[in-house]
């Protein structure tokens, strides 16, 4: 765990996991979600995976977790990009990281940044994982259409100001205890999210849904039938509007939108298996062959 700083200054929390007395497999850069944070709600996800024999990275974003920031305000949703771009590309250069594969793993809004990690440097990372990608917010929890329409202008005015959006730690995780884990976390924001940041969610969920055809690193996108966060018809969307050779999608009708974090065990280990042994099909089976 330590703290860089980005280019305008801010300072931001960072952290890894790495498999225990083996060299790993690859390079996996977590993204999380909005308003969580990576050392505490992302640790369990993350041992699984370095269990698994893989380098995992991780950084709160400006404004969440342990960075510093204004609590869950996004100006603008590429400064998010850019801060993940920067410090996942460093760890990719060192010496010992330059010929391990680069994979990217986005849970929700992290599955934005992911989608926008690509757009930003198409050839650079060899693959992602996406679980419940924002591509567009489930109507269960989108603001109504007039705010919808005014939220713009308020912005500009009082960018800071609360939107008053319903809670989503009930629908987002499954297993009381997690729902419990996350309202005691103090790096977890539990307010409504600034009006600005509303605004920007909304307009990144907007681009990616128009834009799913340009993806084309190879994916594998796995959604719950029964989220109610994230829409999973927009997942298959994807599926089908992606260009990319190498994709891969699975829906699970029962589970909820956090298949990482928040579903019952006997689910997480049905996910977390498809998602390594895909893995390890593009990244340890072309090494022994």
């Amino acid at each position: 765990q330590k703290f860089i700083t980005n280019s305008k200054g801010t300072k931001l929390f960072t952290c890894r996991w790495l498999p225990l007395n083996s060299e790993p497999k690859g390079l996996i850069f977590l993204c999380h979600g909005y308003a969580i944070e990576c050392s505490i709600t992302l640790k369990r996800c993350a041992i699984r995976l370095a269990e698994a024999g893989y380098a995992v990275y991780g950084m709160d974003y400006q404004g969440h977790g342990k960075s510093s920031g204004l609590r869950c305000y996004i100006h603008n949703f590429d400064d998010l990009v850019t801060d993940c771009s920067d410090h996942f590309t460093a760890v990719c250069e060192r010496q010992e990281n330059k010929k391990k594969k680069r994979i990217i793993m986005g849970e929700s809004m992290g599955g934005a940044v992911v989608l926008l990690l690509h757009r930003k440097r198409p050839d650079y990372w060899d693959m992602a994982v996406l679980v419940a990608p924002m591509c567009k917010i489930a109507n269960d929890v989108k603001p109504h259409p007039f705010f919808t329409k005014l939220a713009p202008r308020l912005s500009r005015l009082i960018p800071t100001w609360k939107l008053p959006l319903p809670d989503v730690t009930d629908k987002a995780f499954r297993v009381q205890e997690i729902r419990d884990e996350v309202r005691s976390n103090p790096f977890c924001y539990k307010g409504w999210p600034p009006i600005q940041t509303g605004v920007e969610l909304l307009k990144v969920s907007l681009d990616l849904e128009d834009r799913l055809d340009e993806v084309s690193l190879p994916f594998i996108v796995v959604h719950g039938g029964e989220d109610r966060v994230t829409d999973p018809s927009v997942s298959q969307l994807l599926y089908q509007s992606a260009v990319s050779f190498d994709k891969t999608f699975k829906l699970y009708p029962a589970m909820w939108h956090s298949l990482t974090i928040g579903e019952l065990p006997h689910n997480m280990d049905i996910v977390f298996n498809d998602i390594i042994n895909w893995l390890d099909e593009r990244v340890v089976l072309p090494k022994l062959k």
